[in-house]
């Protein structure tokens, strides 16, 4: 959780962004977005650990992994979730997000996704083109989130075991 043990060294807030490489280019502007909102909000880019899995299926496991070492204090999941036209790509999410919650109530780490599913996403410029700034705006989002909830769940008491 949010509590010294986690932190770095020199006490500052450790996160782990877990990223898919499926759309990576786009996903990447996840990424960006984050750890200069990060260092514009104080927090240097030394805190932020990026791991890139294959997609989006493989996050909630690594996030569990992630969240249970103890050495973060978030985490934060990026993803693009696609219609491939091959199956239903709602299945998909609707596992990724279910997982990640699960991860955060059971570990009491801050889990944030920026999994996203667009109604709409072709190959062609101008969707690519959409994406690429969007998803830049979501991991600046993302960042904000991030360090408010740490932040916030740090004045907490936590909770005795029963």
């Amino acid at each position: 959780m949010s509590d010294e043990s986690s932190r770095g060294s020199d006490g500052e807030i450790r996160v782990a962004l877990i990223q898919s490489s499926w759309h990576k280019d786009l996903v990447d502007q996840i990424a960006t977005g984050f750890v200069a909102e990060a260092a514009e909000l104080g927090y240097p880019a030394s805190g932020i650990e990026v791991i890139n899995v294959a997609g989006a299926f493989e996050i909630p496991l690594h996030a569990k992994r992630l969240a249970k070492s103890g050495r973060f204090d978030a985490i934060v999941a990026a993803g693009l979730v696609v219609d491939g036209g091959i199956y239903r790509h709602e299945f998909v999410a609707d596992a990724v997000i279910g997982g990640l919650m699960q991860v955060q109530l059971e570990t009491e780490v801050p889990v944030l996704s920026v999994v996203l599913t667009p109604h709409e996403f072709h190959e062609h410029e101008t969707h690519r083109a959409f994406f690429f700034d969007h998803l830049l705006t979501k991991g600046t989002e993302a960042a904000q989130a991030c360090f408010h909830t740490v932040n916030s769940l740090g004045r907490l008491p936590r909770t005795a075991p029963r």
